[in-house]
């Protein structure tokens, strides 16, 4: 599954469910897709994923792989993460609303 995440103050960004679920719980909703912040709760959840980040530096959220991938290579959190911050650092200067969904 896919995630697209879309403001009006910046482009829609796409993620792999396996890493956008878990950055929607850090922001404190309830995981679930499609959601949706108002303007007025988007630097609230701005924070909480923030904070969440910076709690947990080693987490690494990775969509499956084959088990043939000799290579493994991870993306932290923080990387993951920050595609999704900026959008919502956009979104609260702009006052806009965040919508998520398939």
């Amino acid at each position: 599954m896919l995630v697209h995440f879309q403001t009006s103050a910046y482009a829609t960004i796409t993620m792999f469910g396996e890493v956008a679920v878990p950055l929607i719980k850090l922001m404190g909703h309830s995981g679930s897709v499609p959601g949706a912040l108002l303007a007025a709760d988007v630097p609230q959840a701005l924070e909480r994923l923030r904070a969440g980040v910076a709690d947990h530096p080693g987490l690494y959220l990775d969509p499956r792989r084959d088990e043939d991938d000799g290579e493994r290579r991870h993306v932290s959190l923080a990387h993951r993460a920050l595609p999704l911050i900026e959008l919502l650092e956009a979104a609260a200067a702009a006052e806009a609303n965040v919508m998520w969904d398939h």
